[in-house]
């Protein structure tokens, strides 16, 4: 029972889980497989993307504790909002730019030493211009636009139940 309950209850966090090792997932393909190297916006996607999973997990975890839950949706919201934010950014401004050295984006990866800690996942590695991947005929930005908006309406869903 408590299996049915957590499933039922906390769904929303399941999928935002899900959601985000997809998308950790197919960035790590495009740079290792297609060799797509990051920029440090999309970089900085990443970090946006791990942070929702771990947060999807602790709310699908969380039972029988409404305000951790409301918690943990808010953070999601918060996350999936700035993934909206930086995706958007990165598709229309930044990968017509030759140069994204030292933008936010960078100051935040540096300044986290995640690049140095996990280099494989964070690391800059392209230009923004040089970072344009195009899956299905979509840049990759737009994806992560698109599966930040999914991750908002599951979760403003699980919200109102």
């Amino acid at each position: 029972m408590p299996l049915t309950f957590r499933t039922q209850r906390n769904r929303g966090f399941l999928w935002v889980v899900l959601l985000a090792a997809g998308a950790i997932a197919s960035a790590l393909v495009l740079q290792y497989v297609f060799d797509v190297q990051p920029c440090a916006w999309c970089v900085l996607l990443r970090l946006i993307f791990v942070a929702l999973g771990i947060v999807g997990v602790i709310g699908w975890l969380v039972q029988g504790q409404r305000v951790m839950r409301v918690i943990a949706a808010l953070l999601v919201l918060a996350l999936a909002l700035s993934g909206v934010a930086t995706g958007l950014y990165l598709h229309l401004v930044a990968s017509h730019s030759s140069s994204c050295d030292f933008t936010l984006a960078d100051r935040i990866v540096m300044s986290l030493g995640l690049d140095q800690l996990l280099p494989m996942v964070f690391k800059v590695g392209a230009s923004c211009d040089a970072a344009v991947a195009l899956v299905l005929g979509v840049p990759s930005a737009l994806w992560a636009v698109a599966l930040s908006v999914v991750a908002i309406v599951v979760t403003v869903r699980a919200l109102r139940r």
